[in-house]
């Protein structure tokens, strides 16, 4: 990996430090000013003039090894490649499984995770997917905290009709147990709640936290979906929890923006907004009968779509913050999510129509002048 100079960077870190020079080596930003002079025999100097550099995106919803299955076995949606991270800016991602939790193991999604990891970018997993009993790899949550770098916690369903209904003492359990393994860990440890159409989750999260339970550990998903199980997420924020609105779709009131809009009326604290894709899951639309009558699937390229929809009106800043900043702190990752001197070297250089020209990847370049010059195994 040589040292690389990146000169002329109207930097966004998400906040606008204006024209900086950044020096990267080893993965890291090691120093950044107004004017740097280095002289390496193998460094490459790339002029930014014109772009705007902003963080690698962090996505903590990708379901890396396909979801779906809704509809039978030809409805299984096909895995993630590796230059599609690359193509949509996304750096760091935290892989999830889904519905089905009989032919899509987590074993395999580990195997994805590190995988990913081999091919240049950062990832991190929640085990388990929709059911309960919560399905691990090594049979036990704590020990897969404990045990396995890349899990930050659980993912569950809850409110849907795919879920396994578990209730408020059962989901108690397993926040205790990612509570203890995040101590034990330095991880915090999450669960990481697929919510459904049925906004008693709210009743069972407020409950747990009546009985002791941090907010910190409570993080809901797809929370824009319908307009009751929205209007409880709001409430959910402001009481000091994270919630996470899906930009790949589905959103009650339309765009992943339009939810964040909705979110800022409803005077939720726009540090607790975070954004994820739902990447490679499945959009399946049931009719009053519960029958699935259509079948989509999330793309990882609504995420910059969503910044690019949001940053006229809430400025370059606020538009890049919940895919960078507020999602890196929530997780605990602190090398990513901005641009400082010793974070990992993630970043993007985006045209002034928000297009991604250029993306590194701990400081490697993954695309070069839009071309995608790092790819996967078994990618031409």
């Amino acid at each position: 990996m040589h040292p690389i100079l990146i000169k002329n960077a109207d930097v966004y870190a998400p906040e606008h430090l204006g024209t900086r020079d950044i020096f990267i080596a080893g993965g890291k930003i090691v120093a950044m000013a107004e004017k740097l002079d280095v002289t390496l025999p193998d460094l490459e100097v790339i002029d930014a003039a014109g772009y705007i550099v902003a963080p690698g995106l962090v996505d903590q919803h990708i379901h890396i090894t396909g979801g779906g299955g809704e509809g039978g076995w030809h409805s299984r949606c096909p895995e993630l490649v590796f230059s599609e991270l690359v193509k949509a800016g996304v750096t760091t991602f935290l892989g999830v499984s889904g519905t089905d939790s009989m032919t899509r193991s987590v074993e395999n999604l580990l195997a994805k995770v590190r995988g990913l990891k081999n091919e240049g970018a950062s990832g991190w997993m929640w085990t388990s997917n929709y059911a309960y009993p919560v399905t691990t790899i090594t049979k036990d949550v704590r020990t897969d905290m404990l045990a396995i770098p890349e899990v930050l916690g659980v993912k569950i369903a809850l409110g849907d009709h795919r879920s396994s209904f578990p209730n408020q003492h059962e989901i108690m359990q397993i926040l205790a147990d990612v509570r203890v393994s995040g101590m034990l860990t330095g991880k915090t440890g999450f669960l990481h709640v697929h919510l459904g159409d049925f906004a008693y989750s709210f009743d069972i999260f407020d409950e747990c936290v009546a009985q002791g339970m941090p907010i910190k550990h409570i993080r809901p998903t797809h929370v824009a979906r319908h307009p009751e199980v929205f209007r409880r997420a709001c409430e959910f924020a402001k009481k000091g929890g994270f919630i996470d609105i899906t930009t790949g779709g589905g959103n009650y009131m339309g765009s992943a923006a339009d939810a964040v809009r909705a979110a800022l009326a409803a005077d939720v604290p726009f540090d607790r907004i975070t954004l994820s894709s739902d990447g490679h899951g499945s959009m399946p639309r049931f009719n009053e009968a519960g029958e699935m009558v259509g079948l989509g699937i999330g793309s990882i390229m609504c995420d910059i779509e969503t910044i690019r929809e949001l940053k006229d009106e809430l400025g370059i800043e606020k538009a890049l913050t919940p895919m960078t900043k507020t999602v890196a702190g929530a997780l605990g990752l602190e090398t990513k999510g901005g641009i400082a001197v010793g974070k990992d070297a993630d970043l993007l250089f985006l045209t002034k129509d928000f297009d991604i020209d250029w993306v590194f990847m701990m400081g490697k370049v993954a695309m070069r002048q839009g071309e995608v010059v790092m790819k996967g195994a078994f990618e031409e």
